[in-house]
C-alpha cells in the first residue's frame, strides 16, 4: 500500500464497489458505514434464520463492466437464474404486469369489462379537459374505470399524494405506446415483428442468499486486499481547506475521532454531505441541500405456511382499502431465503419518516400487515406464524420542481470548493439509480482517482434505453415522477448519516 488515504462514506453497492476497485490497485481505503450491516438498500436482512430482500433486487444489467464485476465478487455457483414474474392483485384476482388489456378485461368479469369499455368509449367522446397530470392523461387513454383499478391506487400509495398532482410526462414514460384500443386490436389482429410496445426482461440473476450476499462478500474482499470496513461508524463532519477535504470526523462506540483523507467517495445523502461540511457551505448551497426530499420505505416480513406461496417475485396491490403497496414472496426469489414448509411474504409500505406507519411499534405493524394479508384473501386467518419489520429511510430520492436546480447548485459548489469529494450512488447523487448504475458511478470515480481519467459520472443513467426494457427510451434511467414542491418546514429530517 502507498501512503495515500481514501475515505469511503457508506457501505452500500456504490461505496463498496469503489473500495473494491481502489484496494485492487493497492490504495489505502477505509469504508465508514453507520449501520451494523453492509449493503445499504441492497442489504439482505436476517431475522431468526429468515433472510429477506429490502425492495427486491433483480441482477440484470446492460453494462458489461458491472456484469463482470458481479461475477468477480461472487462465483458463478452462488448465482441463481430466476424467472421474472410480477402481477397486479385486485379484489382477489391476479392480472398480467405489464398490463395487457384483454387479460385485464377477462379477469374483471363480463359486467365490469362492459363498464370499463363503456368508460373508455366515453373518454373518447368526452376526454378529460385537463390531461397535464397523471390522472387525466391515463384516463383519456384507458377510461376512468380501468384507470381507477390499475393505475390510481398503487401510484398514490407509492408517491404519497393524489395522482392529479403527478405530471403527465411521467405517465407517458411509464405507459409508452399503449392504449386500450391499440392493445385490444393487437390481441385480435397481432402483427409480426412488433417493436413499438415495450417488453420487460424475462429472467434475471440473483445471489442465492439474497443481494446482501454480494456486498458481504465484497466487504470481505476489500479487507483481504488491505482495506478497512468499519461498521456502526457514522461520519459526522468533513473538514476542508482551500484545497478540498483534508479529514473526516467519525463517531463509533469508542467516541469521536478524526481521520485524514486525500479523497472522499461519498454515498451518504447529498443533503447530509453538504450539512456535514466544516467550515459550512455557503448559505445558498445549504438551502439547496435542505430543499432535497426523500420517500421512505418499510417492509413487514410475515412467515406463513408454504401453501400460501405464489410464483411471482412480487405482486402489486391495487385493491383499495389497504395500505400495503406491494407483496414480495421471498421463496420465489430463492429457496435459500426461506425454510422447509414455510415461506416469507414481505409486505411493503411506502412511507415518510415521522408519519404514523414509520413511528408505529413493530408489533403494531405486524398486526396491521397480518390483518391486511388476511383481508386480501392471500392467507386464512391465523396462518401468520411470525413477523419482522425493517425500516429503510431515504429509499427514494424525490424529484420535485426544484430538485434539478438544487442538485446543480450543490454540484457546482462541490466541484469548486472540494474537488476531491466524489458523490456516487443513489442517495450520494440524489438520483433514482438502479444498483448497476450506482456501481458504475463508483467504478468511474475510482478510475478518476487512480488515473485522472476525467469521467463525467453525472452522465451515468441517462442512456436512451431503460436498462430493464428491450425497447423504448428514457431520459433519466428509472422513471420517477416530478412531485410538487412542499414546504420544507413540514418535512421531518433524518439525522443519521451513512
Amino acid at each position: 500500500m502507498d501512503d495515500s488515504s481514501i475515505v469511503v462514506i457508506g457501505g452500500g453497492p456504490a461505496g463498496l464497489t469503489a473500495a473494491y476497485q481502489l484496494t485492487k490497485s493497492a490504495r489505502a481505503v477505509t469504508v465508514f458505514e453507520a449501520d451494523d450491516v453492509v449493503g445499504g438498500i441492497s442489504r439482505t436482512a436476517e431475522r431468526d434464520g429468515w433472510r429477506f430482500d429490502i425492495g427486491g433486487h433483480r441482477f440484470f444489467t446492460k453494462v458489461a463492466a458491472v456484469e463482470k464485476l458481479w461475477h468477480e465478487i461472487l462465483p458463478d455457483g452462488d448465482f441463481l437464474l430466476r424467472p421474472r414474474m410480477s402481477r397486479i392483485y385486485y379484489n382477489g384476482a391476479l392480472f398480467d404486469y405489464p398490463l395487457k388489456a384483454m387479460n385485464a378485461l377477462r379477469g374483471l368479469g363480463l359486467a365490469e369489462a362492459v363498464r370499463c369499455v363503456g368508460s373508455y368509449a366515453w373518454a373518447q367522446v368526452r376526454p378529460p379537459k385537463d390531461q397535464s397530470h397523471f390522472e387525466g392523461w391515463v384516463s383519456a387513454r384507458f377510461g376512468w374505470r380501468l384507470y381507477s383499478i390499475f393505475f390510481k391506487t398503487y401510484t398514490e400509495k407509492v408517491w404519497g399524494m393524489p395522482a392529479t398532482e403527478l405530471q403527465a410526462d411521467w405517465a407517458a414514460q411509464r405507459i409508452k405506446n399503449l392504449s386500450l384500443a391499440g392493445a385490444v386490436l393487437n390481441a385480435l389482429l397481432p402483427k409480426r415483428n412488433q417493436t413499438d410496445i415495450t417488453s420487460l426482461i424475462e429472467q434475471f440473476q440473483y445471489p442465492k442468499l439474497g443481494p446482501g450476499m454480494m456486498w458481504e462478500r465484497c466487504a470481505e474482499l476489500v479487507a483481504k486486499q488491505g482495506g478497512t470496513v468499519a461498521l456502526s461508524t457514522a461520519v459526522t463532519a468533513l473538514h476542508r481547506d482551500d484545497s478540498g477535504v483534508t479529514a473526516v470526523s467519525v463517531r463509533d462506540c469508542d467516541g469521536e475521532r478524526r481521520v485524514p483523507a486525500t479523497d472522499v467517495i461519498s454515498s451518504m445523502p447529498l443533503s447530509a454531505l453538504v450539512r456535514a461540511m466544516e467550515p459550512a457551505a455557503p448559505a445558498e448551497v445549504q438551502a439547496a441541500a435542505d430543499d432535497l426530499r426523500y420517500r421512505d420505505f418499510l417492509t413487514v416480513a410475515l412467515v406463513v405456511p408454504e401453501e400460501y406461496s405464489f410464483p411471482d417475485n412480487w405482486i402489486y396491490i391495487h385493491t383499495p382499502g389497504v395500505r400495503v403497496g406491494r407483496i414480495q414472496n421471498f421463496g420465489s426469489w430463492s429457496p435459500y431465503l426461506v425454510q422447509d414448509g414455510r415461506t416469507c411474504l414481505g409486505l411493503e409500505y411506502f412511507v415518510t419518516v415521522g408519519d404514523d406507519l414509520w413511528d408505529a411499534a413493530d408489533s403494531d405493524l405486524v398486526v396491521l400487515a397480518t390483518a391486511e394479508l388476511e383481508r386480501l384473501g392471500l392467507v386464512r386467518p391465523g396462518a401468520v406464524e411470525q413477523g419482522y419489520v425493517v425500516r429503510m429511510p431515504k429509499a427514494y430520492p424525490v424529484y420535485d420542481e426544484r430538485y434539478q436546480r438544487n442538485v446543480e447548485t450543490i454540484r457546482d459548489w462541490l466541484a469548486g470548493a472540494v474537488p476531491n469529494v466524489h458523490p456516487v450512488g443513489r442517495n450520494g447523487m440524489h438520483r433514482y439509480n438502479n444498483q448497476d448504475h450506482s456501481m458504475m458511478t463508483a467504478m468511474l470515480s475510482a478510475e478518476n482517482i487512480l488515473t485522472g481519467a476525467g469521467h463525467d459520472i453525472w452522465a451515468v443513467n441517462v442512456e436512451d434505453e431503460y436498462h430493464e426494457q428491450k425497447a423504448g427510451d428514457h431520459g433519466t434511467g428509472r422513471a420517477a415522477p416530478v412531485l410538487p414542491s412542499q414546504d420544507r418546514e413540514a418535512q421531518p429530517q433524518d439525522a443519521a448519516i451513512s
